[in-house]
């Protein structure tokens, strides 16, 4: 099958390397010009102008798009009779405007807690000053993530504080911000694929790690790293309450792709904290960590409306995200900045082992001849080749693994990670242990797991 991929900054590298290596066709279009060089050296076929591919995949293959922000042009596509994966417009609506998913959320019968939209960061201020509590500050839109934060001063000090500074510094991101109910209790999300009429594939559950330190320390990341799991009871309690109630929305708004709500449950139920209608990083990665299904046939039936019989492992799976200096922040003193160092690795790596290495920002040297480490199975590499940073944001790669305890899967993952070697790196060494040692009582106790 022809497949072409159109990505802001190569996010779907991993996903164009494993769809290669199942047979398919596969050219990428890297919109971003400082991720360009994403991806060099993997055999990829990369082009520049997408639409002009549009001939070359035809509406027999497959255009999948990695991102929001182009839910216009999928629509208009799949009208032209072209099979498309990623999203939709109303879709894309979902996410980059917070206070319209609320409200969607609510019309729906999903619960939800006080939230209001600013456009301006006084406005903000004196609403906390009049309504004091514990706030959650967010930001529309395509932001760096480090902007969020969750209040802990009851009186909303911190919050305030916090504003003020954004103020003063950063006033340009607080044109679009809202500040939603703060809510205790276990930080769960909810997957699933939508093919525009229905539901596709198992039940994801997921918990993501997302500050930057151990122990839930520090700024707001992307993702450091998540703990996912899957279920085929259509009675799930969490897709029940949020999700599922959506059935009739992304029917109407023609939704195909993954589709993600992240919640807070606790024992009164699920609040809904975010919409996330688009494939998830890295938990795209541990979603391959879990399937057995081929990529391309499954994504394929996703774009087309098509039911599809997924196969999959009944165990727990972990992501983790190795990164360097600059990530999470975007600015790069180039003196030091990452692009060009060497990935490097203390011993030689199992086929199992390759397989669950997830490039990201990297490229890597062309490969050796034949018959000079060509490892066959390998879906990322060998263990000949040079790999290299390719950008400067930090987000280099990520590994994953599985298996039916919890325990074993963060064992299996650090062992990978101990293996790799690049300057400066770093990773959290407690991805899902926080849900080992407390989290998974409670979910059982509330019916969540």
């Amino acid at each position: 099958m022809k497949i072409i991929i159109i990505s802001k900054d190569g996010d779907a590298l991993d996903l164009a390397i494993r769809l290669r290596k199942e047979g398919h066709s596969v050219k990428v279009a890297i919109q971003d010009r400082d991720y360009k060089k994403i991806g060099d050296g993997f055999g990829l076929i990369k082009v520049g102008d997408w639409r002009r591919e549009l001939p070359w995949v035809g509406k027999d293959g497959l255009i999948i798009f990695d991102q929001t922000g182009w839910g216009k042009e999928q629509d208009e596509l799949r009208k032209a009779g072209y099979s498309v994966v990623g999203g939709s417009e109303g879709g894309d609506r979902l996410e980059l405007d917070r206070q319209h998913a609320q409200d969607v959320f609510k019309k729906h019968g999903i619960k939800t807690v006080r939230s209001r939209h600013f456009t301006a960061v006084d406005e903000a201020i004196k609403f906390v000053q009049k309504n004091k509590g514990r706030w959650v500050l967010k930001q529309n839109g395509h932001v760096d993530k480090c902007f969020s934060y969750a209040g802990k001063m009851p009186d909303g000090s911190d919050v305030i504080n916090l504003l003020q500074n954004y103020k003063i510094h950063n006033q340009r991101d607080c044109r679009s911000i809202d500040l939603q109910e703060r809510v205790e209790g276990v930080e769960l999300a909810v997957t699933r694929y939508f093919n525009g009429k229905d539901w596709i594939g198992p039940v994801m559950m997921n918990i993501e790690h997302k500050k930057l330190f151990p122990g839930g320390l520090g700024p707001k990341t992307s993702e450091m790293g998540t703990l996912m799991w899957f279920d085929d009871n259509e009675t799930n309690k969490l897709f029940n309450e949020t999700s599922n109630k959506l059935t009739a929305y992304l029917r109407k708004i023609d939704f195909r792709g993954c589709f993600d709500i992240n919640c807070i449950v606790n024992e009164n139920g699920a609040v809904p904290l975010e919409a996330t209608p688009r494939f998830g990083y890295p938990t795209i990665h541990v979603e391959d960590a879990l399937l057995e299904s081929p990529w391309g046939e499954f994504l394929k039936a996703v774009s087309d409306g098509k039911k599809y019989p997924v196969k999959w492992r009944k165990h727990f799976g972990i992501v983790m995200l190795i990164a360097v200096p600059p990530f999470p922040y975007q600015a790069v003193n180039k003196k030091y900045s990452p692009e060009g160092l060497r990935i490097l690795f203390c011993e030689k790596l199992t086929e199992k082992e390759w397989d669950r290495i997830h490039f990201s920002e990297v490229s890597k040297l062309p490969s050796p001849p034949e018959g000079e480490g060509k490892g066959e199975g390998e879906s990322s590499g060998n263990n000949n080749a040079e790999y290299y940073i390719a950008a400067q944001s930090g987000y280099v790669m990520c590994v994953t693994s599985s298996d039916k305890k919890a325990e074993e899967a963060r064992k299996k993952a650090y062992s990978l990670a101990d293996k790799i070697v690049i300057p400066r790196m770093f990773f959290r060494h407690d991805i899902g242990l926080k849900f080992i040692e407390r989290d998974q009582k409670l979910l059982k106790k509330w019916g969540y797991l």
